[in-house]
């Protein structure tokens, strides 16, 4: 499966990134607080009970990805990552501007992997045969604990590899894997009906990480429809969900007395990569372009 991390530039930040891909996270919101309720006039509407079922949770951050059709991702939630990646051995180059991650006009981010070369990037291994995109919040938005979640549609085919992750924003000082990976979403694309929930740390990373698989009943691909792909992040605490069903929860005693690295705020990483030790490289049977389609990210309390 994976290799050691990559380095990919995350603003002034060089960010290395683990060979099971990123996909992964970031952090949350703080609850609503609640009031006494006042006596309200006969005939008039009583405020809601507070006590009477949980406040609302308090968003941190949300990006709905509203927009025309074309244009880019918000500047001031997002930054693009650009280059290729060796020690994962992928075949795309991650390009810049909304080359291939734009907003489709409906409320969706797409992020596109596509057979192509516009641009003659070189990459480890020559002329790059693909490109794609990846994106993430570091300088921008980061936290620690709450409820990050996004619903995304992800695509298929051998040699594709879609990721919703986070990293610890110490990485630049203290490197990858000691700055934790929390990997809410990751799908190979010859399990077409599995995704990968994982934590990547000091003596835990690459092939070693702890996690676990969700599939899908029937043999129904993910590829087919949205889904929404969470985890629900406490101190000392980290659960995976799809589609609300819980699959594993991780906490320290989990890490066989190796450090936890996963109560500190993490910044979120949005990415489709083409090929890798780990998905194999694509084949004849893979089609493109493919697309990562992605209708919300948002982080709560």
């Amino acid at each position: 499966m994976r290799m050691p991390p990559t380095q990919s530039d995350v603003m002034t930040v060089t960010v290395q990134i683990s060979w099971r891909r990123r996909t992964a996270l970031y952090t949350l919101a703080l609850l609503c607080a609640s009031g006494a309720v006042a006596a309200v006039p006969a005939g008039a509407s009583a405020a809601p009970d507070p006590h009477s079922a949980a406040a609302p949770a308090a968003v941190k951050f949300e990006d709905n990805f509203d927009g025309p059709a074309g244009s880019g991702v918000d500047g001031s939630k997002w930054q693009i990552e650009t280059g290729d990646n060796v020690n994962n051995h992928e075949r795309q180059y991650y390009t810049s501007g909304n080359n291939n991650a734009q907003l489709d006009g409906q409320g969706n981010l797409v992020i596109t992997a596509r057979k192509e070369n516009p641009g003659n990037y070189q990459c480890w291994y020559g002329r790059c045969e693909y490109t794609s995109a990846r994106l993430n919040t570091s300088g921008k938005f980061d936290s620690a604990y709450g409820r990050v979640e996004a619903r995304i549609k992800i695509p298929r085919g051998q040699g594709i590899w879609p990721a919703f992750w986070a990293l610890g924003s110490d990485i630049g000082q203290v490197g990858w894997p000691n700055s934790g990976e929390i990997d809410v979403m990751e799908n190979v694309g010859f399990e077409p009906n599995t995704v990968h929930g994982t934590l990547h740390g000091p003596g835990y990373s690459g092939a070693d990480g702890i996690g676990a698989g969700y599939s899908l009943p029937g043999g129904e691909a993910f590829a087919d429809n949205f889904h929404t792909f969470a985890v629900d992040w406490a101190p000392d605490s980290i659960k995976w969900s799809v589609d609300g069903n819980v699959y594993q929860t991780r906490t320290p005693a989990d890490l066989g007395g190796r450090q936890w690295v996963f109560n500190k705020p993490f910044f979120l990483i949005l990415n489709l990569a083409v090929g890798g030790y780990w998905p194999g490289d694509p084949d004849g049977s893979t089609v493109f372009p493919q697309q990562l389609v992605v209708d919300y990210v948002r982080v709560s309390d």
